[in-house]
């Protein structure tokens, strides 16, 4: 157990790419004693979603997206500059694609968390077991009851994989075989391979990336393979350039400025935005689906409109027997499967550990996090931030790594009282509100204060 007089300027707690980037932003000034920063992490190296590591997915941002350039491209733990360093930078440029692979995105972060760490700014297997208030600081506790304390917090403890109601007591029990999340799909895939029939559920990428593995390795293994996701189709990610600038400093603006009710309905809506599928995935599960037909239809059904309603295993425990509602018929059925991925998404929620400082936090009537312009989710509006916790609030970009270096910067600007990396304020070409111009009275306003 360790416990330091010392008290930083922001702790960071938990470090997934976001927080990463804030630490990589900060190191220049904590090198010029601007500014005292320590991030915690449970885990005892960087790693990122292991369990989706496929070997040929990528990501779907270009490389631009990394965790400092679009603050400072001029950054020593640029994307490129990792790329320099491993010796790799020219087959990156030959390769001719924006879209870094989703294990060397894994790498470079992993690069710069090392260097970061071994500055002494990043503290791994500091698992936080609680965060209180003394009257002048945070302090925060890990499980073996180191302490480190700060006038600041920045939350990134990302989003827990969510699992349908339904199917939760399934899971936990494992009675009938692997029944598990997508997120641990490869650590578990043997077990699901040596299954008679598997059923993936799930509309977005992460679904559909499973479903081409399973459907690809079908034929050494001889499962019937089954895809069933609740949306009318399978979805493919809308990636058009007026699209994208929704992805915008503007955009978050104009989506903060809506009422409660309006953000729902537009997150809703804006589910093919972030949540599709993208189109190359979409065309290599066809292909091959076509390519199977040629001597024989596949043994595979693809089902929509097919909300997961019950899970339980069956009376002979060797599958499990899944209850389903058609949405748009009405209609419910049922089949068995051995083995179920469940490609359900990720939920962000309020950690234990924040429990001792909840009357310090702004939250909203369901317990989220009520995040203001500069990302603060304290009543002061000055002390703890939040990383990817505010997407009822911001909109759909919160959890998007593009907007990251920004949100980072607005962090900081706020630390520290002054833009140490400019924040832009307009980069869309079309409007998201009513132009000033445009508003009725406008013209008669200023014709008045001009007389």
């Amino acid at each position: 157990m360790t416990t330091s007089t010392r008290t930083h300027d922001l702790v960071g707690i938990g470090l997934g790419p976001f927080n990463l980037g804030l630490a990589a932003l900060a190191e220049p000034l904590a090198q010029a004693g601007e500014l005292d920063v320590v991030f915690l992490e449970a885990r005892d190296g960087f790693n990122w979603h292991p369990g989706l590591m496929f070997e040929d997915a990528t990501l779907q941002v270009p490389f631009l997206a990394d965790v400092v350039s679009l603050a400072d491209p001029t950054s020593r733990f640029s994307f490129l500059n990792w790329l320099k360093q491993t010796g790799r930078l020219y087959a990156f440029y030959i390769r001719e694609s924006f879209l870094p692979h989703r294990r060397e995105y894994n790498q470079y972060c992993q690069w710069v968390a090392d260097q970061l760490a071994a500055a002494g700014r990043i503290r791994f297997g500091f698992g936080v077991s609680s965060v209180e208030h003394d009257g002048s600081s945070y302090v925060v506790t890990s499980a073996n009851g180191d302490v480190v304390r700060g006038r600041r917090l920045a939350l990134g403890t990302g989003s827990a994989p969510y699992l349908p109601e339904c199917s939760r007591d399934a899971v936990a029990a494992q009675a009938a075989g692997p029944a598990l999340h997508a997120a641990d799909y490869l650590t578990r895939r043997d077990e699901v391979l040596a299954r008679e029939s598997i059923t993936v559920v799930g509309s977005g990428q992460s679904a559909a990336e499973v479903y081409l593995d399973l459907l690809t390795a079908q034929p050494d293994h001889g499962y019937h393979l089954t895809w069933v996701t609740r949306s009318p189709r399978f979805f493919p990610m809308e990636y058009t350039k007026l699209t994208l600038e929704m992805t915008s400093p503007e955009y978050t603006a104009y989506f903060q400025g809506l009422d409660d009710t309006t953000r729902a309905r537009l997150l809703t809506s804006h589910q093919q935005l972030y949540k599709g599928i993208s189109s190359d995935t979409v065309n290599a599960i066809h292909d091959l689906l076509y390519t199977r037909s040629i001597d024989g239809s596949a043994a595979t059904t693809l089902l929509t409109a097919s909300e997961l309603t019950g899970m339980t295993p069956t009376d002979g425990d060797s599958a499990y027997r899944l209850e389903l509602t058609h949405t748009e018929t009405g209609e419910h059925y049922a089949f068995s499967s051995g083995a179920v991925v469940l490609s359900t998404g990720y939920r962000t929620g309020l950690p234990e550990f924040l429990e001792p400082v909840r009357d310090r936090l702004r939250l909203d009537d369901r317990g989220r996090y009520a995040a203001s312009a500069t990302y603060a989710v304290d009543r002061t509006g000055r002390e703890v931030f939040v990383q990817n916790g505010e997407e009822h609030t911001h909109g759909f970009v919160a959890p998007d790594l593009g907007m990251g270096a920004y949100r980072n910067s607005v962090i900081l600007a706020s630390v520290l009282g002054r833009e140490v990396y400019p924040i832009e304020k307009r980069v869309a070409f079309q409007e998201f509100g009513v132009p000033d111009r445009f508003r009725i009275g406008h013209d008669r306003s200023e014709r008045e204060a001009g007389q």
